[in-house]
Parts: structure tokens; sequence; C-alpha cells
């Protein structure tokens, strides 16, 4: 999927720009563990970024909500837990195979990633938090979750914070996403939780995320949510809203704060005046609505 030294390459760099990696006959954890976890792992990028609300122009499935109703912001701990890659498989083919994949919670982790997201859900208007676990069932990884969360939030004594587990997250995710701001998670958990809510949101078409290491010792990585989606390769109608999104997110990591509020602007004036791809309910192609950003920018332009 890469060189060998593929990481050593890109390491000379302030920033990577990841887009959908993949093809048909190539097995998808090929593709994830030959390219991008060694990046993610190889550079540090223990927070993955998911920002979520509903844009202009786009309805949201759920009834009732639209911009301004949804607007969240999923934090997933990007360098352990369930992704670490630890386990194995023995017999195999027999009748007797055994496989096993083990989830590693370290409390270095686990509190750089919750000081993370509550600090993130400091600079937030809201100032909202919620910790989303499993621990009813998981006694041991999820139970250290919950008790590092009680240990951290007292240094961010202005964030409000709650707990939730993450089936019962689903259902408010679905019926009160007004309740809800800032969300940190396990890499399984904010996984499955993040493209949902892409989904509410209108589509994963939208969805961008970014792949940081905090201290800025080695380049981050961004990239839209959604995969290569085989079933429109070609057709010319992939929504490109979530790759401009992920643009934006990197150009705010790089201190490029007003270039990345232009471009989300010029996003938002186009998908407001219904320049929509078939995922979110217009006709536009990926040409169509690409072309219909950049004359915006360009008249931005002072």
């Amino acid at each position: 999927m890469m060189p060998e030294d593929g990481v050593a390459q890109l390491k000379r760099f302030d920033a990577i720009f990841f887009g959908a990696v993949g093809a048909p006959d190539v097995p998808d954890d090929i593709t994830l563990w030959g390219l991008r976890l060694p990046i993610c792992q190889g550079f540090d990028q223990y927070a993955n970024v998911r920002p979520t609300r509903i844009l202009p122009g786009i309805v949201s499935p759920l009834a009732g909500v639209g911009p301004g109703d949804l607007d969240w912001v999923i934090v997933r701990e990007n360098s352990e837990g369930e992704y670490s890659g630890h386990g194995g498989r023995a017999h195999r083919g027999l009748a007797e195979e055994v496989g096993t994949e083990v989830a590693i919670f370290t409390r270095v982790g686990v509190t750089r990633i919750m000081r993370y997201a509550f600090r993130l859900a400091q600079s937030r208007p809201r100032k909202l938090l919620t910790v989303v676990t499993k621990s009813n069932a998981q006694r041991h990884g999820m139970v250290m979750w919950d008790e590092i969360a009680a240990e951290v939030a007292p240094e961010f004594p202005d964030v409000a914070w709650d707990k939730m587990l993450v089936d019962a997250m689903t259902v408010r995710m679905t019926l009160k996403p007004r309740s809800l701001d800032t969300i940190v998670a396990t890499n399984l958990h904010a996984d499955i939780l993040s493209d949902l809510a892409g989904a509410l949101a209108g589509s994963l078409g939208v969805a961008p995320t970014a792949n940081i290491d905090p201290e800025r010792r080695y380049p981050s990585m961004f990239e839209p949510i959604h995969g290569s989606a085989f079933d429109i390769a070609g057709k010319g109608i992939a929504n490109p809203v979530a790759t401009f999104w992920t643009a934006a997110q990197m150009l705010e990591h790089l201190d490029e704060s007003a270039a990345s509020v232009r471009l989300m602007n010029a996003v938002e004036t186009v998908t407001s005046e219904g320049v929509l791809t078939p995922d979110v309910g217009g006709t536009a192609t990926t040409q169509e609505v690409t072309d219909a950003v950049c004359r915006t920018i360009r008249g931005s332009n002072v």
C-alpha cells in the first residue's frame, strides 16, 4: 500500500491531505493496515476530531431538526483501544479455530485524549462534554475510562460533563440531538458514532475528520470520513463537501484561520443555494459543486 519508507517520506511535511483509497479487489484490512493506520500510529496522531453539523440547504433525516440544532464535535481516541492490532488467529480452517482481538487501554492514552476533549469542549460556546463508554459490560478498560474522566474533570471546572453507555448514546443522538455538543469515545465506539452523526447531518459525503498530533511533533493527517464508494466510482456524483470541510480543518491546523473560514463560508453559501449532489437530495455533479465553491471563493477575493 505504500513504500517501506513511506512514513519517513511524510515526516518532513507540515500536514497530510488523505483522499479515498481502496480497490474492489483489495481487502479492506489490507488497505487500512497497509496505509492509514501506520501513518496515524507512526505519527502518534492520537486525537481524531470529527465535527458534525447540518449545513444550510441540507435536510437532516431527523424530523424538525435543522441547522443549529445539531452541532457536535466527536473526539475519537486514535492510537489504541480496539484498533491496537494485538491478537491473532490459531488453528486456521479447523473447527476449533480461534480469533482474538485485544483492546488495549493505557492510563497515558486515556488521560491525554480526555484532556484534549475537555480542552476542546472548553473552547466551544456551550462548554459541554459527553464521555461515552460501555463500562457496564466491559469492566476493566471502560471502567478505567470512566475513572480517568472523573479525575480529569476538576482541571476544567467551567466544563459541564456527563457520561453515556454507547448503546444509549445512539438513542440520544437520534432523539435529543440538541442535548449534545462535544463527545469523546474510544477508537471503535467513536468510529461507529461518527458515521451515525454524518448520516444524521444528511450524508457521510459531508463528514470531515482530522487525525491530530496535538503536540505537533509530527505532521497531522486530514481526510474525509467516507470510504472509496465503489458503487458510484466514475459517475461524477461523489459529494466533495467532506473534502472541502476537511481542507478547512487542515487550514485551521496550519494557522490559516482566515482561509479556513473563507472556504467554509463558500461551501455553506453553495449548499444554501441548493447546489447539491444526489446523496443530499440534489442533482448536481461533483464538478458542478466544485465549480460553484471555486466561484464563490473568487467572488470573496478582496
